[in-house]
């Protein structure tokens, strides 16, 4: 047996979960979301509050999949009911965003603005971070979600637009994240 996919999932008290077939239905507070199971042979019971998932067979994809299976519904009975946040890290002289509407404008210290759109169910908010012992500027957005699959492809394209770069540290970076720096060219003659 998984370790992970026998343990029973608890639902919120505000938390409700409908299954149908191969897809379990929940809605919370925060929202409403629908998952696939990846392997449909993995079976879901809703007992007293709880979900519980059991495998037909020990067979490696049965195996394989019932862990995996438990954990999406765990993040997606977490999200509707308390949400997911991440939050990234600009940091940069002159790097700036702002929300506007379902749309973050950058300026990332490229010759023109970046504009990014949100996707259906994340949303985005700026804030100013305290200055760091290098004296970058350093502004902090918080993206929030009620998918955490969908909350963490949001975060790493974001990221993508201008990755950290070793010497000063200048990008955006995941709030987590350690960036390796390099010392810098030595002025020796």
């Amino acid at each position: 047996m998984s370790r992970i996919g026998k343990m029973p999932i608890k639902l919120g008290d505000k938390v409700k979960a409908v299954i149908q077939g191969d897809k379990v239905n929940f809605e919370g507070p925060k929202g409403k979301l629908s998952i696939t199971l990846p392997v449909a042979a993995i079976k879901v019971e809703l007992k007293a509050g709880e979900l519980l998932l059991t495998r037909p067979s020990d067979h490696r994809t049965h195996r394989s999949a019932h862990g995996l299976t438990r954990a999406i519904l765990a993040n997606a009975a977490k999200g509707v009911d308390s949400g997911w946040e991440r939050k990234l890290a600009i940091r940069g002289v002159g790097f700036r965003c702002e929300v506007k509407g379902k749309q973050i404008h950058f300026s990332l210290g490229f010759s023109h603005p970046v504009v990014y759109s949100l996707p259906e169910g994340v949303t985005a908010e700026v804030g100013k971070a305290p200055r760091t012992e290098d004296s970058l500027p350093t502004l902090d957005l918080t993206l929030r979600s009620v998918d955490r699959h969908m909350l963490g492809q949001t975060a790493v394209q974001i990221r993508d637009l201008r990755p950290p770069e070793p010497y000063k540290g200048k990008g955006i970076k995941l709030s987590d994240e350690v960036v390796r720096r390099k010392e810098g060219k030595t002025g020796t003659a």
